[in-house]
């Protein structure tokens, strides 16, 4: 395997798109001018990219990110329309995001790259993303959606999201940002690096911390600490060379240490006081680890003829240690059962409180311990030229081998509670809740093909993926994993994705654009199961008229067979088997407005508007164990997905100083497909001020959630959560 992984490395690659001068053409500026326009970590490059492709997309600057300095990505992601999220521990750690309707569960239905390399623990074999990069070390934010993202699968239904880290500079340049402030919580931010003929470099540092807005007896920490490296070296050939090269190593390293847990409150309690931690979630912490190490080549031919590579390593392990049961006189019930039923369970609910001793009466927490492994090589060739009438041609062809793992050793130590304090009772056997190995191995190529004529430009593409998924079980009993006691399942599957797009450019001032393609998730390991498949569509225009820049975008997503995840993270059991949920339908608007009130040398007032209307329905009637879910009827709602968000921003700038005021809307959403249990609606206000004090020194401050506003996010996984409380942080950024 290693044989034909460098085999295929030194033959391949995803090649260099780009060219500086683009930065010199207006940013929201909409164009007929022929571009192949994308670097080898990114799959946009800039704003210009994402206004003329023949799709949605929507590229989050470094810029706008360095308004509000956000950590969280929930609310970085708030302003681009066509994205839902539900928060859960209110910092951002581990979001769950839909992109047009998909399922949210830990993000899991979307390809989530970094640096154009799927970034999450195992992609393929177990997708939930309890790794997430952190926004705060981010360069740029890039989401594609419909027909324009099939180049990035295995996920193609909602849609993509790269993260492009910190770049190597072209001189000597560094900075530092540091901020202090409610709940304790810090963040430093450290980067420098150089470039000169031949070789560049760059280091990163990365710590945020928290003391927590939870409270929990004896003042106990409810909060994080996490602390990141980043570094990259690249040799290149001389700019007089005949075929330019580039040699690029990346290295990071995270390490996270979070009290968090799946325990919410009950609706009584939530009324009462949202910040408030249940006695037996002492114990619940997790602890994680990240190793991300990448080799990309890049070779220039000519300027028509370009390839790339990378090849890249990604290792994740943790131990998320909470509570799972509770146990009352002998009766075990799952704390997402007691949470949502506290009247049919009060004795379980007084133990979970700390208010019920009692040597019969237990708590079960289980080590939910894990190792990840993601690794492969991935080419992207691309071949353009000019033909007759000048039309221009484009051709892209990717190939990516990959194969990923999720290794379970899990096991559940038994615990007291006497006067609301936790006391270990008995050590649990290592793998009995657990002891197993899945893992995918993928072979994927595409072919994208671009056609450009006058204003007319179409992109007929297709993607192939060959996926193997399997799992070993060797049984609670086996902690050896003795060969002769393993259980084996597998699950082969192989699917050619078609799409195509269009955009028709009539002048500078309009366009608009269309696509259809196949939407599709992978199965499980199950043997015969179905994957996620669904026809998508969608229509648009983009509008630029006396400095106002606007798109509209009508989609659907029509589902033949909807997967559901048996995930603890929604009140499901945590096996993360997939089940089929049977037909669905998603459709929706997606509106985006952006201008400037007044521009001029000394002052200028931008301001954006963004608002997201989601028809998610299930079509066929199926019961489900899962909690997000519960039993589904034709024409019920999907879970989870608001059918209303607004967001907007508005901001004064000028030389010396910048105030930016950002308004999120969330609309009521059900978390159960009945509609018995909802979440409301809620507005929340952020406000930001940045001012240069030198031409290399800023102060900068912000406050979340403005006016303190109380509310809930979510019933999951077990019971209501908060979201972040009014919070005021203040900070220097320093520039050399």
């Amino acid at each position: 395997m290693r044989k034909k992984f460098l085999i295929f490395f030194i033959l391949s690659c995803s090649y260099l798109k780009c060219q500086d001068s683009i930065d010199q053409i207006k940013k929201d500026s909409i164009t007929s001018l022929d571009e192949v326009i994308i670097k080898s970590n990114t799959i946009l490059g800039s704003k210009f990219v994402a206004k003329n492709r023949t799709g949605a997309a929507y590229y989050l600057s470094i810029e706008e990110l360095a308004k509000f300095n956000y950590t969280d990505i929930n609310r970085a992601l708030n302003k681009i329309s066509g994205i839902n999220v539900y928060e859960e521990d209110g910092f951002g750690l581990r979001p769950n995001i839909s992109i047009r309707g998909t399922s949210p569960e830990r993000s899991s239905k979307i390809a989530i790259m970094e640096d154009g390399v799927l970034i999450s623990p195992a992609p393929y074999s177990a997708s939930s993303a309890y790794y997430f990069p952190s926004v705060a070390r981010m360069h740029a934010v890039e989401v594609l959606k419909g027909s324009s993202q099939i180049q990035y699968g295995p996920y193609t239904t909602g849609g993509a999201i790269n993260f492009v880290s910190t770049e190597i500079p072209d001189s000597f340049k560094g900075k530092v940002v540091s901020s202090y402030g409610s709940f304790n919580t810090g963040q430093l931010h450290s980067t420098f690096g150089n470039q000169t003929k031949n070789f560049g470099y760059m280091l990163e540092y990365l710590n945020y911390n928290s003391n927590g807005f939870k409270s929990l007896g004896n003042n106990m920490n409810t909060g994080f600490d996490i602390n990141e490296i980043t570094s990259k070296i690249r040799f290149k050939s001389s700019e007089k060379a005949k075929n330019k090269q580039s040699l690029e190593f990346k290295f990071h390293t995270y390490d996270e240490v979070s009290n968090e847990t799946y325990l919410g409150l009950t609706e009584s309690d939530f009324n009462n006081n949202p910040y408030l931690r249940y006695s037996a979630s002492e114990k619940d912490k997790m602890n994680a680890e990240h190793n991300q190490y990448m080799l990309t080549h890049e070779f220039d031919f000519s300027e028509k003829f370009k390839i790339s590579s990378n090849l890249y390593y990604n290792g994740f392990k943790r131990n998320w240690y909470k509570l799972d049961d509770v146990v009352f006189e002998g009766n075990s019930q799952k704390i997402s059962k007691v949470i949502e039923n506290p009247s049919q369970y009060p004795a379980h609910l007084s133990i979970i409180k700390g208010t019920l001793n009692g040597s019969n009466n237990s708590l079960k927490v289980k080590a939910n311990n894990r190792e990840y492994i993601s690794r492969g090589v991935q080419t992207k060739i691309d071949y353009h030229w000019y033909g007759k009438n000048k039309s221009f041609n484009d051709l892209e062809i990717g190939f990516r081998l990959h194969y990923d793992e999720e290794d379970r050793f899990q096991w559940e130590d038994i615990y007291n509670i006497n006067n609301g304090f936790m006391s270990l009772a008995d050590y649990g056997s290592p793998g009995a809740q657990g002891n197993r190995v899945s893992y995918a191995k993928s072979f994927a190529t595409y072919l994208m093909y671009k056609y450009k004529f006058k204003g007319l430009t179409i992109t007929p593409g297709i993607r192939y993926e060959s996926i193997e998924l399997s799992r070993n079980d060797y049984g609670k009993s086996n902690p050896l994993r003795k060969l002769n006691e393993v259980s084996y399942r597998n699950n082969s599957v192989s699917v050619f994705i078609p799409g195509i797009g269009f955009n028709y450019t009539f002048n500078n001032k309009f366009s608009i654009f269309s696509g259809i393609h196949k939407g599709y998730s992978p199965p499980g390991n199950s043997e015969g199961q179905k994957a996620e498949e669904s026809v998508n569509l969608e229509l648009g225009g983009r509008f630029s008229i006396n400095n106002i820049n606007a798109e509209i975008i009508a989609y659907q997503n029509n589902y033949s067979n909807l997967l559901g995840n048996d995930l603890a993270a929604t009140g499901g059991f945590g096996e993360l088997d997939p089940f089929n949920a049977g037909k669905a339908l998603v459709n929706g608007i997606e509106f985006l407005l952006k201008s400037e009130l007044f521009d001029n040398n000394k002052i200028n007032f931008p301001f954006s508007v963004s608002y997201t209307h989601t028809n998610a329905r299930f079509l066929s009637d199926f019961g489900s164990t899962q909690d997000i879910w519960g039993e589904v009827s034709d024409g019920d709602r999907i879970p989870y997905i608001p059918q209303h968000q607004f967001n907007s921003t508005f901001s004064i700038q000028t030389s010396k100083y910048e105030i930016n005021f950002s308004n999120n809307y969330n609309g009521k959403f059900s978390t159960v497909a009945d509609g018995t249990r909802e979440i409301p609606s809620y507005f929340v206000f952020d406000i930001s001020f940045r001012m240069n004090i030198a031409s290399n020194l800023i102060f900068t401050s912000k406050m979340l959630n403005l006016f303190n506003e109380k509310y809930a996010v979510s019933m999951a996984p077990a019971g209501l959560r908060p979201g972040h409380p009014f919070g005021i942080y203040a900070g220097m950024e320093y520039k050399f």
